[in-house]
């Protein structure tokens, strides 16, 4: 009993170490230091526009950082910052705050066709993402994660939750222009690398509730065969005696 608990305590100490190392970075780089900085430059005289496209910074160090430390290329952060980077070009020709927001609201936007678009692809989008907060990152863990792909159901479990993220980061972006419009530019900097967080939150806990019906539905199949493999076995262990 003892034993058993403290696993249970373990796995929980374990679970919530991996979460903080996976979401820890995102939210450091993506929604504190932004928001600290924006209000620092602003403060010491740097226009809006400028330290919009300042902040953006913080995110490349965020990647470059996971490429140094890991000596792993992350595909879905490759991705990110090459959006990212993208974004930051184009932002040199803008010259008020509520079309950079609506920039980014913009570079989401084209994620999420992104991700609708990988459907066509040999493997979709969100296997990248399973496989980058899925895993611990060692060759053990994405080989393993990599041969998950034999499975029909877990296929079919990728192209359905790329089709969902894909639509909800296609919603996020309408959302995001239209409280640029409604918000004052401080406000809108912290809402702008919020919200993101909190639909990625949203569709992480629903894709962990699809992922454990899924993993229940699989148990349960393996039961039902093992169980009519046995009433199989049975008669001709009768037979045989």
């Amino acid at each position: 009993m003892t034993n058993a608990h403290g696993a249970g305590e373990n796995g929980k100490r374990s679970g919530g170490g991996k979460a903080l190392m996976n979401w820890g970075p995102a939210i450091l780089f993506g929604v504190i230091l932004p928001f600290v900085t924006y209000g620092m430059l602003t403060d010491h005289g740097v226009s809006q526009v400028k330290a919009l496209l300042l902040i953006t910074l913080w995110p490349a160090v965020e990647t470059l950082l996971h490429l140094a430390i890991r000596r792993r290329v992350d595909e879905f952060g490759m991705m990110m910052l090459a959006l990212m980077l993208l974004g930051a070009l184009s932002a040199v020709a803008y010259n008020s705050t509520e079309l950079m927001f609506i920039k980014e609201s913009a570079i989401t936007g084209l994620l999420g066709l992104a991700f609708l678009g990988s459907l066509a692809m040999r493997r979709p989008a969100m296997f990248y993402l399973g496989r980058k907060f899925g895993t611990d990152g060692t060759p053990e863990g994405v080989a393993r994660w990599n041969g998950l792909w034999e499975y029909p159901g877990f296929r079919r479990m990728q192209y359905l939750m790329t089709s969902v993220w894909g639509a909800g980061f296609l919603l996020e972006a309408a959302i995001r222009v239209a409280l640029t419009y409604v918000l004052p530019t401080k406000a809108m900097v912290l809402v702008n690398n919020l919200f993101p967080l909190v639909v990625v939150a949203a569709l992480v806990g629903w894709t962990t509730v699809m992922g454990k019906r899924g993993r229940a539905r699989s148990a349960a199949a393996q039961a039902a065969r093992a169980a009519e493999g046995t009433a199989e076995a049975a008669p001709v262990a009768q037979s045989m005696a």
